[in-house]
This record gives structure tokens, sequence and C-alpha cells, in this order.
């Protein structure tokens, strides 16, 4: 008795770690309940920290020379607030009216209006406005609504960006859009489910996970508009599948376990499944980081930590729920609501040959396609299926009088010859429609601001004695440590009447001139505009030069001119020029694109494969996945070229990283089942078995994530957000229905080439095992490891009727006999099949 007692002890199976891991977690769950409370509260309040950025050139690489041109500009110069007002249906005679009404609004610096097509056209009448503040300041804001107060009744389009928060903007779109999002979510839980008390379980996980993830966002620093509108919905979509493998687990093992003990096997086993799953979404999300433009990183940093926090809460704090849950999570049990797909999987066998070649020719089509795709890297024309106010406006004002294309020169201060030449060559191309700078800005009687005048002149335009402008050169000819100008002469003496007016304003400050009268009122008048002019044209560094195209923001010609633009500079100024607006954004980003595309698709591609070497320990295997999702990633970006509409590029670059990291997923969850059926059945059974087991997880996660995409597409004005909900939810589309009708095709006729590019440890030789192959009906009585009708490894002892291939042990009898039983119709078939040498 003794005796037995001590084997039994000796068989009982010990504790894996990763047991006693699942089991603290369990037994702890309400000190996890405790922690998941405050650190929920903490991110509340936290989540008020975070500070968003709307402006996308923020993220341009620094060598940039838009990044530097900005940089410079936002240190050196005020930009003020403009708008481009159009009002449909008006005479010439109202129009003209309108101008003063506009112009006696609150906060409106200046109205530009004249009877030319420019701003009069077809009965309708385009006010250039430009207002006192900047776009964020509030005096700007609210002349924007006085605007609109002062002329309802018309038929008014105002286009501005002033006023207008995105992040705002998107936040609500995107709670709408969660909304939806939620409902679908929930159905399309209940139906894969297998409780219906599983469902406030799966969103009690992802809620918690999404919360942390959007209250440590500050941890960040600035994170983008594009993280912070849409990482909720793609958290949900990328990471529900870890709730839902725990929660299948955790049902699986219920049946035969008390709850406490269910929990703790399924968690054990599910931690490194998902862990292991989670890695080719991060591995594609990491991808991003490596691009140029730093959006990428920023995606990358906001996602990954989204996925790490989904993992957390599914391993900490979803056990906990499911013991709180699980007397309802039996009660509410219900039957399998997702249908079998017999009908798909024989359909796969059936065309086993026929798919793959038409599969390939698709592919190599759509991959020339997708490289011929019209990507796109300004926005502002792009029109989105759901518009906002702004976009109407913009769209309406572009139809009747053309879009306003705008780019700065940022040169060296002081030459104001050089600036004259700059100018005069630009106004002389027919590319340019305007351009402003201090040398052709007009002071008065036909003198420009930045012409050189003696005392003589500036007098008679002053309209002030000689003696008085006499005196106001000498004192600036001392104050510039120009001496030699006073003892030669005065009279010839020639200073620009720009830095003469900033000198005399200097000096009436500080007290050592004054003017009485008129003239002092004339005088302040005049300081009032050059201030104006100062603040936008000068700085103590700099010059900027303001060069308004009759060219679109993005084209060939466009860059071409910007090439003439650099070349003209470089005739007067040696270094540190900028061109800076819209135009030149594009070329920057369209240089950095080419690296980026090149890098993302090669690093994203060659993670997963890595992650696949090592799961499935197979060279082909890897290669034949990668093969179906990248050919869905073409695909997806041929729809793009077939139907000429231009594809925004952000919308290629974060998609193609996505989907090659999460719907990978689906053609691995395919290839495992079928590596472990095949085991047990022949190949074709093992395919069709397989597509049902993972047809649920694939319809769930890949319903998720193309219904979160095709909403953000639909539902949001933002022309960036809405270009990757659109290639998000079209490409995860594309890649069920390819990993659904494709790849089990290929997994059939690919098998020789996955066992030949296998490199799995081998076993270690055991020298009393000798290969045996055999057929017909025999007796079998012994150790038997092999393919009997698939594989077998157990001590047999009784007749065989089909076909032997295995290692058997020494000793083992296999002799001839004859059957005593009729042998099922469907082995018979296999084990002829497999005599007769039929790939199956």
């Amino acid at each position: 008795m003794e005796r037995r007692d001590f084997s039994l002890q000796e068989k009982k199976p010990k504790t894996s770690g990763m047991e006693k891991v699942a089991a603290f977690i369990v037994d702890k769950r309400n000190l996890f309940f405790l922690l998941y409370i405050l650190a929920l509260i903490f991110s509340v309040v936290a989540s008020g920290w975070v500070q968003v950025e709307n402006d996308i050139t923020t993220y341009l690489p620094a060598d940039t020379e838009t990044r530097q041109g900005l940089t410079v500009m936002d240190d050196n110069f005020t930009t003020f607030g403009t708008a481009r007002v159009m009002v449909s249906n008006v005479t010439a005679d109202t129009a003209a009216a309108l101008q003063k009404t506009i112009e006696d609004v609150d906060g409106v610096y200046s109205v530009e209006f004249d009877a030319t097509e420019e701003h009069y056209k077809g009965a309708a009448a385009l006010y250039s406005v430009t207002f006192d503040g900047t776009a964020e300041d509030d005096v700007s804001i609210a002349a924007v609504q006085g605007i609109r107060e002062a002329l309802a009744g018309q038929d008014v389009y105002i286009d501005t960006e002033v006023g207008q928060d995105m992040s705002a903007e998107l936040a609500d779109e995107m709670g709408t859009i969660l909304v939806i999002a939620a409902v679908i979510i929930v159905v399309v839980l209940t139906l894969t489910s297998r409780s219906y008390a599983e469902v406030p379980v799966l969103l009690l996980t992802f809620g918690a996970a999404a919360v942390l993830n959007m209250g440590t966002n500050f941890l960040c620093g600035k994170i983008s508009f594009i993280s912070n509108s849409v990482t909720v919905i793609l958290q949900l979509a990328l990471a529900i599948d870890y709730a839902i493998i725990l929660c299948h687990r955790f049902s699986d093992e219920h049946e035969t376990k008390d709850t406490r003990e269910a929990c703790i096997a399924a968690l054990a086993k599910a931690i490194p499944e998902i862990s292991s799953s989670s890695l080719t979404t991060i591995s594609g999300l990491g991808a991003l980081a490596f691009m140029h433009f730093g959006i990428g990183r920023d995606m990358a940093t906001v996602l990954i930590k989204a996925i790490l926090f989904s993992l957390l809460s599914v391993f900490t704090l979803m056990p906990g729920l499911l013991m709180l849950f699980s007397k309802k999570i039996d009660a509410t049990r219900h039957r399998k609501l997702i249908p079998q797909i017999n009908f798909l999987g024989k359909f796969d066998v059936a065309t086993r040959w026929v798919i793959p070649p038409v599969f390939a020719v698709v592919v190599i089509v759509a991959a020339v396609l997708a490289n011929n795709c019209p990507y796109c890297y300004s926005f502002t024309d792009l029109v989105t299926a759901k518009q906002s106010e702004s976009q109407i406006a913009h769209q309406k004002i572009k139809a009747t009088f053309g879009n306003e294309n705008m780019v700065a020169l940022i040169v060296p201060k002081g030459n104001y010859d050089a600036e004259r030449a700059v100018l005069q060559e630009l106004e002389a191309c027919p590319e340019v429609k305007s351009c402003q700078g201090l040398a052709n800005t007009e002071a008065q009687d036909g003198y420009m601001l930045a012409d050189a005048v003696t005392p003589r002149q500036f007098s008679e335009l002053a309209g002030t004695d000689y003696e008085v402008a006499e005196a106001l050169y000498v004192a600036y000819a001392v104050d510039h440590d120009e001496y030699g100008s006073v003892l030669s002469g005065i009279g010839d003496y020639k200073v620009p009447l720009f830095d003469l007016f900033m000198f005399l304003q200097d000096e009436m400050k500080a007290g050592n001139i004054t003017l009485e009268g008129e003239m002092q009122q004339t005088v302040d008048d005049l300081f009032d505009q050059l201030n104006w002019a100062q603040v936008q044209l000068q700085s103590d560094q700099y010059s900027r030069l303001v060069v308004y195209l009759n060219l679109p923001e993005e084209s060939d010609e466009t860059m071409a001119f910007l090439d003439t633009i650099h070349g003209i500079l470089a005739k007067y100024y040696s270094g540190n020029t900028y061109v800076v607006g819209n135009s030149t954004n594009v070329k920057d980003l369209s240089s950095s694109f080419v690296q980026d595309n090149v890098l993302i698709s090669v690093l994203s591609a060659l993670f997963v494969v890595l992650i696949l070497l090592f799961t499935f320990q197979s060279v082909g295997l890897p290669i034949l996945l990668i093969i179906v999702i990248q050919g869905s990633i073409w695909i997806n970006f041929a729809v793009p070229t077939l139907q000429q509409e231009p594809l925004y590029f952000l919308g290629y670059l974060i998609v193609n990283a996505i989907q090659m990291g999460a719907n990978i997923d689906y053609a691995i969850v395919i290839s495992s089942h079928y590596s472990d059926r095949k085991k047990e059945m022949p190949p074709r059974q093992a395919i069709v078995a397989a597509l049902n087991e993972a047809f649920p997880t694939i319809f769930t996660s890949g319903t998720i994530l193309a219904v979160a995409g095709a909403l953000i597409g639909r539902m949001t004005t933002n022309p960036v957000i809405a270009a990757i909900g659109s290639c998000l939810g079209r490409g995860t589309v594309i890649s069920i229905v390819l990993v659904l009708a494709v790849l089990p095709q290929i997994l059939l006729i690919g098998d020789s080439i996955v066992e030949r590019t296998s490199f799995a440890m081998k076993a270690p030789i055991d020298l009393t095992r000798i290969n045996r192959t055999a057929s017909g009906n025999m007796r079998v009585s012994g150790r038997v490891r092999g393919y009997v009708n698939g594989v077998i490894d157990a001590e047999i002892k009784g007749t065989l009727h089909g076909t032997l291939n295995a290692a058997v042990t020494s000793g083992t009898t296999i002799e001839p006999a004859e059957p005593d039983y009729a042998l099922p119709q469907d082995a018979a078939v296999w084990a002829q099949s497999y005599t007769e040498g039929e790939e199956v």
C-alpha cells in the first residue's frame, strides 16, 4: 500500500512556472481589481494632459527644407489669419457694398476686393480677408463668426483655417463612429461567443485596456491627431482576438474542471499562445517606427503601447472577470451561431489546381497597378465621403475662382537690392500670379518701402522741412556709425525708407524726437502700417517674400517651378534661403515616401517572416503565407489605380504595415489548424476541418477590423484619417477572401515544399526502432509510430486494415492476416490513395 502511494506521488505532474503565475493572478484577482480601479481613475484624469499635434509638417525630418524653413518662419515672423469669403448670387453693386460690411466687422484688418475676375465672376464675389490676429487668436475666431452674422441671409462660403480645431472635430466624429462600431462589435461577439455572458467580459477587458492606453499617452509628449483619433478603434480591432482566445480556452477547460482550476489552466495555456500571436502585429507596427517621416514613429509608439495594454488586461484583469461572471457564463451558454463552411472547404479542394495559377496572374497584375498608384502628398483638394462645412466652402470657391497656392521665400535681411531683383524676376514668370515683399510694397507717391532716398526726397515725400529731414539723417548716420556720410555731405546720403521710418519710430519712443498736430497723427498711422508689414515681412535676421502661384499645390509643373525659384534665389544669395509652402511640403514628403515605402514593405515582411520561421520551424510555410498577404496588399492598392483616384500616401504606408502585421494572423490560424489536423486525417479532409475551426476567429477579428476601417473611411471628414480607414477596411476584406479562398489551395499543393524546408528539431535516433512499410490486412502487436491512416504513436495489439508506413520498435510483430471485418469506406479510400502514391 505504501509503495502504491509512493508510485502515485511520483506520477503526479509537477506544477509548471506558467501555472504558478496563472494561479497567483487568479487567486489575487481582488487585488488586481483594486489596482485596475486606481489605474483607470488616474488614466481618466491623465487623458486631459495629452497634447495633440494637428500640424503634420511637424513630423517631417529635421533636415528637410520645409521643416527648417517652417522653424525659421515660426521663430521670426507672425502669420496673421486669413479667409477667402465667397458670396454667391449677388450683383456687382451689392458685392462692392458688402466689402464695407465685412471691413466693419471687429477683428478684420483688411478686405481685398475689386471688379476683376479674380474677385467677381458669374454673379459670385470673392473677398480676401486678413484678420488682426493669427489663426488661433480669439480676435480672429470672433471675426469669422462676426462675418457670418454680418452676411446672414446671403449665400456665403468661408474657407479659412481660423478656428479650425482638428482634434475636437475628430474627437466628435470618432465618438459617433465608436458608438456605431460598438453596436456592431456586440453583435459579432454574440455570434461568435459560446455564452452571452462572455460579451460583457470581453467589452470590460477591452474598455480597461483602451482607457489605460489613452491615459498614458501624455508620456509620449505630443501625439499626432492621427494617433489620437484612430488608436481606440484600431486597438479594439487588432487586439480583441487575445480576449477571445482566453475566453474559449476557459470554456474548454471548464468542461472538465471547476471554475478556478479551469481559469488557471486556460490562462497558463493562453499566455504563450496569445503572446506569440501578438508578435506579428507588434512587428508590423514596429516597422512604422523606422520611417523617416516622424508620423510613423508616433503611430508605432501609441499603437504598440495599445497592444501591450491589451495583453496586460487580458492576462491580469480578464481572469478575475471570468471568475466573477462564471455562473452567468454557465447559465447563458448557447448553441454555435456561426455555421460550418464545409462548402468552402470542398470548393478549395476541388479548385486546388486552378485557383493558385489564377492568383499568381492576379498578383502580378496587381503589383504592377499598385506600383502605379496615384499617390498624393497634399490633402487640401481630397474629397472625402463626408464633407465638413469648411471643405464644402473650399470646393465651392475652388470651382469658381480656382485654388490659391502660396509659397514663402525666406532670405537674409538687409539686401533690398537682391530682394527687389528676386521679386522682379518672379513677377516676370507666367507661373506667378503675384508676389509681395518690402521691396515692392508702396510707401507713397510711387516710392517702395525698400527704396533708398536722400534727405531732400524724404522731406518732399513726408511733407516736412528739409532741415528736419537733414537732422533725422544725421542722427541715423551717427546711430549706424556711418560718420563718413556726415562729413562728406549729408545731402547725398541715401537710406531705405523702411529703415528710416523704423529708426524714427524708435527715436520717438525714446523721446528724442517729437512731432505735433496732424504730422503726429499721420506718422502714427504710418507706423501702424509699417509695424504690420514688419512682423510679417522682416525680422532681425530674415526677410520674407510671399509668392502666389498660378499652379496647383501638387503637379510636375509645380515641382519644376520650385527648382526655378531656388535657381533665382541662388543668383543673389549664397545660402540660408528657404522656400516654404504646401508645394514644398509635397516635394519633401514625396522624397521621403520613396525611401519609407521600400523600408516599410521590407521590414514588415522581414519581421513577420522571422517570427513565422520560429513558429512553424519551416522556411517554405512562411513564404507561402507572406505571398498571400502581400498579394492582398498589392490588390488593395491596385484599386486606386483602377479608379484613378488619388490616394494620400500615409494611407499606404500605415495600412501596409498594419495589414501585413495583423492580417497575417488569419493565415497563421488556418495554417496552424491544418498542420494539427493533417496528423489525424488526409490533407484534403484536414483543410476542410481547419477552415471550419479557424472561421469563427477570422470572422470575428476580420469583421471588426473591416467594419472599423469602413466606418472611419465613410464617417470622418479628415482626408488623412479617411484614407487610412478606407484602405484598412478594403484591405482586410481582401485578406479574408484570400486566406479563405486561395491559401487552402496553396497549402494543399505546397505540402511537399513545407515538409522539405522544415528544420524542426529531430527526435534522438532510437536504435531499437526500424522503418516498416506494409499494406493490406495485417496483425500488429507492439509499439508503432507513423502513418496508419493518419499519425499514430501507441501500443497496438490487433488487426490493421489499410497501409502502414511507420517506425516500429524491435520486437513488434507485423504479419499478414485475413480481414475479420469490413474496412470503413473513407479509410479504405485513404489507404488505397496512400498506397498508389496519390497526393492527398
